[in-house]
């Protein structure tokens, strides 16, 4: 391996995590085993350290959260679910400035999706990530930490958008079987409903419960919405969530 890169990667791990790395450690975190550079490039840890500019005792500046938190946002859009461990670390060995060492500090799993949640809430051009973070959320275990995949709970069913008639009033609702409670919904209404998309997900409550809230100033009556063609469109860009 390339001495160069070597000490560009120690120079970045440091950067993220706020202090010097052990060689371990540093290991984990690149993939650079201890023979790629000891007796190679460098006698001892230390040379390394000290051509690299550092100290041991030398802090580098931390990211804020905030910084963190659009990094896995932006993360989260691109590959169209919430990352796992591996796809932080995939993302950080492809992109030099995705400081993937530094998610950890986000807390836990239940902790870093609260704080995307309300990030994105607070900056809607990422509010297409709300539903697979909420989803996220929805899994896990209790004093779990942001470190592996998420749990596979629930079973399927489907959240759905419901036109009445040539009305721009929809209804927004949860069923395990769509085409029974789209004829029971026609039943319900003066005029024709027209199914307009369903998403599949393996949490129609949680899922129900974003929709509803993103819509709340919206609200009619119950589940009913006045919407316009940018919400149906927003709607209609999910078939699954998982």
């Amino acid at each position: 391996m390339d001495k160069q890169e070597i000490v560009r990667e120690l120079q970045r791990v440091a950067r993220e995590t706020g202090k010097v790395p052990g060689w371990k450690r540093f290991q984990d975190e690149t993939g650079i085993r201890y023979y790629d550079w000891f007796g190679k490039h460098w006698a001892r840890w230390g040379d390394l350290v000290q051509e690299a500019g550092l100290t041991p005792n030398q802090l580098a500046q931390k990211y804020p959260d905030e910084f963190l938190i659009e990094k896995l946002v932006r993360l989260t859009i691109a590959i169209g679910k919430v990352p796992a461990k591996g796809d932080v670390q995939l993302a950080g060995r492809r992109d030099p400035d995705f400081p993937y060492a530094s998610m950890e500090r986000l807390g836990r799993k239940s902790e870093v999706a609260h704080k995307v949640i309300s990030y994105c809430e607070d900056h809607p051009e990422f509010s297409d990530a709300i539903p697979l973070w909420l989803v996220f959320a929805s899994k896990q275990i209790p004093g779990a930490s942001f470190e592996g995949d998420t749990d596979e709970v629930g079973q399927h069913g489907y959240v759905y958008l419901v036109r009445h008639g040539s009305r721009s009033e929809y209804k927004i609702g949860r069923t395990n079987n769509p085409l029974r409670r789209d004829g029971e919904i026609a039943i319900e209404l003066p005029e024709k409903a027209e199914p307009v998309h369903r998403i599949k997900t393996d949490d129609p409550a949680g899922i129900e419960s974003y929709w509803h809230n993103r819509f709340k100033d919206k609200r009619k009556n119950g589940e009913w919405f006045q919407l316009n063609s940018a919400d149906v469109a927003a709607f209609k860009r999910w078939r699954r969530i998982h």
